[in-house]
């Protein structure tokens, strides 16, 4: 679904009316914690998660997060709910095997940096992972999941967005009340320039900012004074253009489609008909990459992302503290 315009900072009638609905879901969630009886796994388990409904960049924070556990000699385990896949899980992400439509489209994206796990039951994959040798678990996304207890949890927010208008959903993009969640996390990871004031909001004793930028990719390069047509069903396409632009690329046509887009092979060939038309390049993410049908990748180019932290160091020393806490 694409996130309707009163959900954003500006706000507008309709998020007063449905205000109501949006305090019950808050309830709802604020239940599903009080009742739950989460598992404490016995490996550190570090939660990138967001707040708002729609993309905020967790994704590129947990594949970032992965690689320095990996560099620092940890094992790492990535654990992802699978939206978008049938599988319910829990199952081991095989990339040879399975597809968008069996796991998900970011599993797969994870699946490249370390083992992952997709499971509906968070604590499921949780066990499935620890008795599979992992020594850390990187979840991507279940902030809101009450079922498996965390030892470190990353908000991640864009700081072209921040939390929206600050309503629940449907009034509002958030998944709970802004003070219970930052009340629940350690960190926040604010993504880009903060436009909106996301800093103010948190205030100075809420959690800690991380703050950290999206880079383009080793393939930026190749796109560097290219005409493209630029495409993308992620949270919010605007960003992926934003990078394609800071990437060099001249965007003769954009599109954007709603998170997790199923494209239809009658699309698809439709917009590099229009890239040949235009004499560009289609181009899209990495995570619209692996929902294309097989047939039509070969013809269209990705742009990867990456996350360049403000203080590399801060982060380090967050995630070394953890091991040092859970040490025997």
């Amino acid at each position: 679904m694409k996130a309707p315009a009163f959900w954003g900072p500006a706000g507008g009638a309709a998020s007063g009316i449905l205000a109501p609905l949006g305090w019950l879901y808050g309830f709802g969630t604020a239940l599903r914690f009080a009742v739950a009886s989460p598992w404490h796994a016995p490996v550190p388990v570090i939660c990138v998660g967001n707040a708002i409904a729609g993309g905020a960049g967790k994704t590129p924070v947990a594949l970032d997060i992965a690689h320095r556990l990996k560099t620092s000699g940890r094992t790492p385990h990535l654990l992802t709910r699978g939206y978008g896949g049938s599988l319910p899980g829990p199952v081991q992400v095989d990339p040879t095997k399975h597809e968008s439509r069996h796991v998900g489209d970011e599993a797969l994206l994870l699946a490249a940096a370390a083992p992952t796990w997709v499971s509906r039951d968070r604590a499921s994959g949780a066990r499935a992972s620890v008795e599979s040798g992992t020594g850390v678990l990187v979840m991507d996304d279940g902030f809101q999941n009450p079922g498996l207890v965390k030892d470190l949890s990353l908000l991640v927010v864009d700081g072209g967005y921040g939390f929206g208008n600050g309503r629940m959903v449907p009034a509002g993009p958030l998944r709970e009340p802004l003070g219970r969640a930052l009340e629940r996390c350690q960190a926040i990871v604010l993504v880009g320039e903060d436009r909106v004031g996301v800093a103010d909001e948190v205030g100075p004793s809420g959690p800690v900012i991380l703050r950290a930028t999206v880079v383009p990719g080793p393939d930026a390069t190749a796109l560097a004074g290219q005409r493209v047509v630029a495409f993308a069903g992620i949270g919010r396409p605007a960003k992926f253009f934003e990078t394609l632009t800071r990437a060099g690329a001249e965007i003769v046509r954009r599109h954007a489609f709603s998170d997790h887009y199923p494209y239809a092979l009658d699309e698809t060939d439709a917009l590099l008909a229009e890239a040949r038309r235009l004499d560009a390049v289609a181009v899209t993410t990495a995570k619209d990459y692996v929902r294309l049908p097989a047939k039509v990748r070969d013809a269209v180019q990705v742009l990867t992302i990456g996350i360049e932290w403000e203080d590399e160091a801060a982060v380090s020393a967050m995630l070394d503290a953890l091991f040092d806490i859970r040490q025997p």
